[in-house]
Order: C-alpha cells, then structure tokens, then sequence
C-alpha cells in the first residue's frame, strides 16, 4: 500500500523514538507489529544511536507484515521531544500512539483502546494501566503512582502519571496542544500531559496493557538529578499559559510552591545557597497575588 493511498485510511501511526536501545529495540517494534489491530505505520526515529540499532530493524523496514508500512528516520542526538516530534510530524494516523523504545505493548492493547474510542466519542485521549520490570524483576508502583480517568490535571501535578507508551490519541489533539517541549531535557512527558489533560479528559482503561521496563543506567532519571527543577518549569508554563480553570490554577501555584521548597531544602543541605535563592524567588514571583487566576 502507498503512503499516499494511506492518508484516506482510518489509521493508527505508532511512534518509536529511540537511542542506543539496541538491546530492547527489536522486541519493542516487535511488540506493535503483533498487534491484533494493526497499525497502518510504525515510525522509528533514531535520535542518533551510535550501536546496531538499525541493523536490528532493517529487516522490519522492509519485511512488515501485511498492511503496515514500517518507516525509519535518522538524526544528530536531540533528545527524545525532537525525536517524537519528528514522528508527529511524518504520521498520518488519524490516531497516534507511542512507544518508548525500552518498553512492550500487550498484543491487544490497540485493539482494546480502538474499540473503547470507537464506542465513546467525547473521549479523544485514552491510556492505559501497566506492568513496571526494575533490574528485571517486576514491582508495583507506589501510591503516588495511582492512576485517574476523566478530569486528571490535578493529579497530573506531583508526578507523571501517563506514560508516553500507554497513551492513544486523536490526531487533532496534538494539533491543539501542540509539539513536546524540545527545550525540557527531561519531564518533556509531564509538561506534554499538563497541557493536554488541561484541555482534554483523559480516560483510563483499567487493563495492564504495557509493560515498562526500568533500571537502566541511561534513563533520563539517572541523568538529570532533582527532576523537580523541570516540572518547575513545566508548571511555570502553565501559568503563563493563563488558561487555566481557576481551581486548576490554584492548585498550580501551590504546586509550584510545593515543589520549589522541596528544591530549596535539598539546595541548603548540598551549601548551594544560589540555586536556594533563586528557587526561593520564584515562590516569590509566581506564588503571589499577582499570579492569582483571573476570575
């Protein structure tokens, strides 16, 4: 099938960002192209592996099964928003999904998530729960970790709840919410599902339909230490956005409140005083009256 006979297709773009991950690539792609609803393309965008990537999954470019157009794109390192970014931009689907190339989807994750969007069209966005493997042995996640349906952007402040490989959604919500955040190293995920679940519900389908392997030295998290500075940003962003419902933006300043002090107190313990100060001075600007919402 031609990509240009496609784009009149109803069809689902699955995107794989990935980078030196040749020892979970292959079974990652794998695990799309087994799906029991098939995707009409798979998007592999390589954000420059130095390993043997590619050659795991030239074969799949070019020996697909039957009705799935597997396509491969290469780039200079620019981390993982440029990565999906590059794919959102080459998808055709009506819906896309991601997959984080370290993690698996269950066989009949989009099947399940398909029909539920067929079935309920004031939903544009659906996720799913998950299996979590540390250092291969599977754990649970914590309390913090629990997952909501419908109306989340409140519970979507502590931490990340939606993993990017659990998500499916409607072409023109990205359209509305936009690109992932190229100038976030990290929590690129969390700033993306605070303006989307801003704007959108968000429905979970309560089925461990991905399975998210962790541990591995060249996590984000292992990289970057105090992810909290990020999502200070991510929740600064909101706020300028000056979209926000009004509770939504309550809960937005005490977040930042709240996650500023964490930084501070960690910053005084290390003798970072500056970084102290200037944490303490973004309560001072942002947790005020003047960024009050405007009701």
């Amino acid at each position: 099938m031609s990509i240009q006979n496609m784009e009149k297709q109803n069809l689902v773009s699955v995107i794989i960002p990935t980078f030196n991950r040749c020892d979970f690539l292959k079974e990652a792609v794998d695990s799309v192209l087994k799906q029991s609803y098939r995707p009409i393309e798979v998007i592999i965008v390589d954000d420059g592996s130095e390993d043997s990537s590619y050659e795991l999954i030239k074969p799949c470019l070019t020996n697909s099964p039957a009705g799935i157009i597997c396509r491969y794109f290469y780039q200079r390192n620019n981390g993982v928003s440029s990565a999906r970014n590059i794919g959102l931009k080459q998808a055709l689907g009506e819906y896309i999904g991601f997959l984080d190339s370290d993690d698996l989807w269950d066989p009949r994750k989009l099947e399940i998530q398909m029909a539920f969007m067929d079935s309920q069209s004031e939903y544009q966005v659906c996720y799913t729960d998950e299996i979590w493997i540390r250092k291969g042995i599977r754990v649970n996640p914590k309390n913090v970790h629990q997952k909501y349906s419908g109306d989340i952007y409140s519970n979507c402040l502590p931490l990340c709840i939606i993993s990017p490989s659990s998500i499916l959604m409607k072409r023109d919500v990205i359209d509305q919410v936009g690109l992932f955040d190229e100038d976030l190293p990290a929590c690129e995920d969390y700033d993306y599902w605070l303006r989307l679940s801003s704007q959108y519900p968000v429905y979970l389908i309560k089925e461990k339909l991905i399975t998210k392997r962790g541990g591995h030295k060249d996590q984000l998290s292992h990289q970057y230490p105090v992810m909290d500075r990020f999502r200070v940003m991510a929740l600064i962003k909101m706020l300028r956005l000056k979209e926000l419902a009004k509770r939504d933006h309550q809960n937005t300043i005490r977040m930042i409140k709240q996650k500023c002090e964490i930084i501070i107190t960690g910053a005084q313990k290390r003798g970072k005083n500056e970084e102290a100060e200037y944490y303490q001075q973004i309560i001072q600007e942002y947790c005020s009256t003047h960024f009050e919402a405007p009701y």
